[in-house]
């Protein structure tokens, strides 16, 4: 799934090549590209006909383009292979071509939802007062964001009676963070993933919070992170951060920092990967 960095590559891809400009034309192609949008294609096609694309938003993971003049946004969801384009007119068309937004403007460009999974999709919503998509009201600000409080988070964190990692992935606590990232933050931070959030001092979630800023500003420098060809920039372009990893996906190379042969444990349906020196196991409540 992408996370923060690969989704804020594509808001700014979408920012400067599709804000601004007027909807011609749509046309989808798969109707569980549209599935989220329960009046259905017919409706979704006429609702964004003729209107004009605001400025790209997101929040965490979760993308949008509001419409100018209106209360609504197109909510974009990526899922696990969901790609936003930005083509010639003339290009081929991709394989698994969902959705193709036209525009009323000679620029010969089209924006394209390709997704061959078929996880994702786009929908439109109604804006909260303070412009988000209603649907995502309880989605938390992520910690790139310069309203995200620092105070608040380490107060909500020691109260959750959870653990650090599983912390982490609470949409409604921080969002934006997913598996790769928090692994990575974590081993920055030399905490161990199943780490009580109750035994967090201030000074050691000030700390973690710093860990997690700076991978995810890292990850951005170098478009993201990219395993395969599924996530890619709205210019089809994919990420190199996976170059620069230092414990997720590296299981039995050696830790970077002591040379401990890192391990991968099984967590809820995910896998984490940790150094067992660096990142000492909490111990047992007896």
């Amino acid at each position: 799934m992408p996370e923060l960095p690969e989704v804020e590559v594509v808001r700014r891809g979408l920012q400067s090549w599709v804000s601004g400009r007027t909807i011609a034309d749509v046309q989808v192609l798969h109707p569980r590209a549209i599935r989220r949008h329960l009046p259905g294609a017919q409706d979704f096609a006429a609702r964004l006909t003729g209107r004009t694309v605001g400025d790209a938003c997101r929040r965490g993971k979760y993308l949008w383009l509001p419409l100018a003049d209106t209360d609504t946004s197109i909510l974009g969801h990526l899922g696990m292979s969901g790609q936003l384009l930005v083509q010639p007119q003339d290009a081929d068309d991709e394989k698994h071509l969902r959705i193709r937004i036209r525009f009323a403007d000679p620029l010969g460009t089209e924006l394209r939802f390709v997704d061959q999974r078929t996880f994702g999709g786009l929908s439109l919503h109604e804006n909260a007062p303070d412009g988000l998509p209603d649907v995502l009201s309880h989605i938390a600000r992520d910690p790139l964001d310069p309203l995200f409080d620092d105070a608040t988070f380490h107060t909500a964190l020691r109260a959750r009676r959870t653990t650090v990692k599983r912390a982490l992935l609470d949409q409604s606590l921080i969002s934006g963070v997913g598996n790769i990232y928090a692994d990575e933050a974590l081993w920055r931070a030399r905490l161990h993933y199943e780490r009580p959030t109750a035994t967090l001092t201030r000074p050691r979630s000030v700390e973690l919070l710093r860990h997690v800023r700076e991978v995810m500003t890292a990850a951005l420098a170098v478009g993201g992170t990219t395993f395969d060809s599924l996530y890619v920039n709205v210019n089809g372009e994919s990420g190199y951060f996976d170059r620069s990893l230092d414990a997720y996906g590296r299981e039995d190379e050696p830790c970077r920092r002591c040379g401990t042969a890192m391990r991968r444990r099984p967590w809820m349906n995910r896998s984490s990967y940790f150094c067992p020196r660096c990142q000492r196991a909490p111990r047992p409540v007896a």
